[in-house]
């Protein structure tokens, strides 16, 4: 049951969601799924588990920031797939064991790096919102990859730019599209920024 509520967020998005539509794709009636789930909210839970289940889990036993990036990069994938559970990950009041195992991974690798309890508060807070705010933002664009990004900035973008108005966009869109730019690489730019200066932190902090 969860599994088809899953394929069918992820294949027309959270609102086509309902007991009576997932009931009729498990050829069943709405009815019968409460003996599975008390109401939609635990479905949800259920749901953001499988999400979390996805998830490449952080090991303590490697260098803390190839396991953060790691993971990182995992959220931002499995993320790209299942879109509609963005918003939902941080919702949760009765987290699932997947929810609950990785975060007590992400907490463990950051705590035994040598983080104190504040330090890895601050770092899993910052780390989270970096990764669901890049991937709401890539969810909502109008481009799927860079042939197509290239495509729509020549077609679309550049013909609505006066070099004279706007002489810096107008600059960044021809030399970003000359160099064949894929906005995708700048999640790693991005995430290896924030590792390094948590890691000035972890360090400042032993001193």
């Amino acid at each position: 049951m969860l599994r088809k509520a899953l394929a069918l967020a992820d294949g027309e998005g959270l609102d086509a969601l309902s007991m009576r539509r997932l009931g009729r794709e498990l050829g069943a009636g709405a009815m019968s799924l409460y003996h599975h789930v008390g109401d939609k909210e635990e479905l949800l839970d259920g749901m953001v588990d499988l999400v979390f289940a996805e998830i490449h889990s952080p090991e303590s036993q490697t260098d803390w920031q190839a396991a953060m990036r790691a993971r990182a990069v995992s959220a931002r994938d499995v993320l790209a797939r299942h879109p509609w559970a963005i918003a939902l990950m941080e919702s949760r009041t009765t987290p699932g064991p997947a929810n609950l195992r990785h975060r007590e991974a992400v907490a463990a690798c950051l705590r035994k790096a040598g983080f104190s309890v504040r330090m890895a508060t601050h770092a899993n807070w910052l780390l989270d919102s970096y990764i669901y705010g890049f991937a709401l933002q890539e969810a909502n664009l109008p481009f799927s990859n860079a042939d197509e990004l290239a495509d729509m900035t020549h077609e679309v973008f550049l013909p609505q730019l006066s070099p004279e108005a706007y002489p810096y966009l107008t600059e960044s869109a021809t030399e970003l599209m000359q160099a064949g730019y894929d906005p995708a690489d700048d999640f790693i730019y991005g995430l290896d920024l924030i590792l390094d200066a948590l890691e000035r932190d972890r360090l400042s902090a032993k001193r």
